[in-house]
C-alpha cells in the first residue's frame, strides 16, 4: 500500500509538469495571433472614399452599361417571341400530322376489315350462294378495286407517318432553340439588374452633403448641354430666317413657289412635305407620352425604353422600325448633326445603347433611364454618336 501511495504521488507530479509549459505556449500563440492581426490591420488601411465626381462618371457609366444590357436584352426577347412563335406554328403542324396519320389509318383500318370480311368466303361458295353469276362477278371485281385502295391506304398512312415523323424532330429542334433563347434572355435580364443595383448601392452610400453636391453637378451638366441646345437653335432659326428670305426672292421671278416641307429644323438637309408631315405625327405622338416612365424592356403604353418610344412614335407615322438601337440606326438615311430635322433619331455613346426623336431647337424627346420619365432633354447632354432619318 505505501509503495502505491508513492507510485501515485509521482505519476501527479509528473503531469503537473507536463501541463505547465503546454499552457504558456497557448497563451504565447494567442498573444502573438493578436498582435499579428493588429499589425496586419495597421498594414492595411481602408480603401479610401471615391469622391462625388468618381461615384457620378460610376454611376452614369453603369447607366450606360445598363442600357446596353438593355439593348442585348431586347434583341434576346425578340428572338425568343420569334422563335415561339415559330415553335407553335410547328407544333400546330406536327398535330395536323397527327390528324392526317389517324385519318389514313382509319381508312386502313375499313379496307382491311372488308378485305377480311370477302376473305372469310371462298370464291367456290360466294359462286354457289351468289344470286346469279353476274352478280358474283361483279362482287369479284368490286374486291380488286379494294384491294386497290387499299394500297393506296396503305401508301398514304406511310407518307403521312414520315411526314409526322419530320415535324416531330424540327418541333424538338425549335424547342431547343427556344430552350437557349429563353436562358438568353434571362441572362440578360439579370446583367440590367445587377448594372441597376450597383448604381444605387454607389447611390446610398452617399451622405446628404454628398448627395447635395451630386446634384450641383447634374445641374451644371444639364446647364452646358442647354447652351449648346440654345446655340444650335439660333443656327436653325438662322438657317430658317434665310430660306424663306431665299424663297421671297425666287417668288417674284417664278411667279410664287412652293413650300418644300423643311420642317422647324435646320442646316442644309431640306426635305418634301411628306417627311415632314410623318415627323409630325411622330412628334405628337412622343409628347403625348412626355411623364410616363423608363421602365426597361417596355415598348408601351404605359412605359418604355428609349428604343421602345422610338419604335413606338414611328409606327404612328407607318414605319416600322427594328426593336433595338443596334438595328434602328441602320434604317434609312443618315445625316449629320447639323442637318437635323424634327423626327429624325440621334444615337449616343459609342456603343450606340442610347436613342432619342429630335424635335428641333436642339432638343429631344427621349426616355432617358430607370428612375426617370420620358422628358424633353438637349441633344447634348450625352455624347452623340450619330443620327438617321427613318423615312
Amino acid at each position: 500500500m505505501p509503495a502505491l501511495a508513492s507510485h501515485r504521488k509521482s505519476r501527479t507530479r509528473t503531469g503537473v509538469r507536463a501541463n505547465t509549459p503546454a499552457v504558456g505556449f497557448t497563451t504565447a500563440a494567442l498573444a502573438s495571433v493578436t498582435l499579428l492581426s493588429t499589425q496586419s490591420a495597421t498594414a492595411a488601411p481602408a480603401e479610401p472614399k471615391p469622391s462625388v465626381e468618381e461615384v457620378q462618371k460610376k454611376v452614369d457609366d453603369l447607366y450606360r452599361q445598363a442600357g446596353t444590357a438593355t439593348q442585348e436584352y431586347n434583341k434576346a426577347k425578340e428572338a425568343t417571341d420569334t422563335q415561339r412563335r415559330s415553335v407553335d406554328r410547328v407544333l400546330d403542324d406536327v398535330a395536323k400530322s397527327a390528324d392526317k396519320v389517324n385519318e389514313a389509318r382509319r381508312a386502313l383500318g375499313t379496307y382491311a376489315a372488308a378485305q377480311y370480311r370477302a376473305g372469310a368466303v371462298g370464291p367456290t361458295a360466294a359462286l354457289m350462294f351468289a344470286d346469279s353469276p353476274e352478280s358474283y362477278f361483279e362482287q369479284t371485281q368490286l374486291m380488286g378495286r379494294l384491294t386497290d385502295r387499299q394500297q393506296e391506304a396503305v401508301e398514304d398512312f406511310q407518307k403521312e407517318q414520315r411526314s409526322a415523323a419530320k415535324q416531330r424532330v424540327k418541333a424538338t429542334k425549335s424547342l431547343e432553340t427556344l430552350t437557349e433563347s429563353q436562358a438568353s434572355l434571362k441572362a440578360g435580364k439579370q446583367k440590367v439588374q445587377n448594372k441597376l443595383a450597383a448604381a444605387r448601392s454607389l447611390l446610398s452610400d452617399l451622405t446628404a452633403e454628398e448627395k447635395a453636391r451630386l446634384a450641383a453637378l447634374e445641374r451644371k451638366k444639364e446647364e452646358e448641354a442647354r447652351r449648346k441646345a440654345e446655340a444650335k437653335a439660333e443656327e436653325e432659326a438662322a438657317e430658317r430666317k434665310r430660306q424663306e428670305e431665299a424663297r421671297q426672292e425666287e417668288a417674284p421671278a417664278t411667279g410664287g413657289g412652293t413650300d418644300t416641307g423643311s420642317g422647324s429644323g435646320g442646316g442644309s438637309g431640306v426635305t418634301d412635305g411628306t417627311y415632314a408631315a410623318k415627323a409630325e405625327k411622330v412628334l405628337a405622338f412622343a409628347r403625348a407620352q412626355i411623364g410616363k416612365p423608363y421602365v426597361w424592356g417596355a415598348t408601351g403604353p404605359s412605359s418604355y425604353d428609349c428604343s421602345g418610344l422610338t419604335g413606338a412614335a414611328w409606327k404612328e407615322a407607318g414605319v416600322q422600325l427594328p426593336r433595338t438601337t443596334w438595328d434602328q440606326v441602320k434604317v434609312g438615311k443618315r445625316v449629320a448633326t447639323a442637318d437635323l430635322l424634327p423626327g429624325d433619331l440621334v444615337f449616343f455613346y459609342d456603343d450606340i445603347s442610347h436613342v432619342g426623336i429630335y424635335k428641333g431647337d436642339g432638343k429631344m424627346i427621349h426616355a432617358p433611364k430607370p428612375g426617370a420619365n420620358v422628358r424633353e432633354e438637349s441633344i447634348y447632354y450625352m455624347p452623340i454618336y450619330g443620327s438617321v432619318r427613318p423615312a
